[in-house]
């Protein structure tokens, strides 16, 4: 009878040992736990967001690099084209000017042509009159006529 006795004090104390664990040891505990997985719960999504945040900003941060570089790349092919444009333009220019000069030169040249021939016409035309009153005041002698065209010749 002792030893059921014994036992059955034995399990009323471990009865209430239980109960007492349940009662107050066990949900403290228990929510330690859950807290505790809740806080790993919490950091791994945190970590899953941070590394998918983190290839987004990657992605983003490679997107805005490509369309940097095409950007960079319209704007040299721009600037590439304007400067053939200019250069073009300033030829044209160029051509016209040297072509304006050229039709300038040539009216110049044309007047003095003109000028030099007035000129000419004038002294050529003085001369005959100087050379006709040579000659009139003159004998009509054929040396002398040759003498005063050889000299008339030295003058023209």
């Amino acid at each position: 009878m002792n030893l059921n006795l014994t036992l059955i004090g034995q399990a009323i104390a471990f009865a209430f040992f239980v109960w007492f664990c349940m009662r107050f040891v066990w949900p403290p505990v228990m929510q330690a736990l859950r807290d505790r997985q809740k806080k790993i719960a919490d950091g791994l999504d945190a970590a899953s967001r941070a590394s998918r945040d983190l290839e987004l900003a990657e992605q983003q941060a490679n997107e805005t690099l490509r369309e940097s570089k095409e950007q960079a790349a319209e704007i040299l092919e721009q600037a590439h084209k304007r400067s053939n444009q200019m250069i073009d333009e300033a030829r044209e220019q160029a051509r016209q000017e040297g072509e304006r000069m050229i039709t300038q030169a040539k009216s110049e040249i044309e007047q003095e042509m003109n000028r030099a021939k007035d000129e000419l016409r004038e002294q050529v035309s003085r001369l005959a009159v100087v050379a006709a009153e040579r000659i009139l005041e003159s004998s009509i002698d054929e040396k002398r006529h040759a003498e005063l065209v050889d000299k008339l010749a030295e003058e023209l």
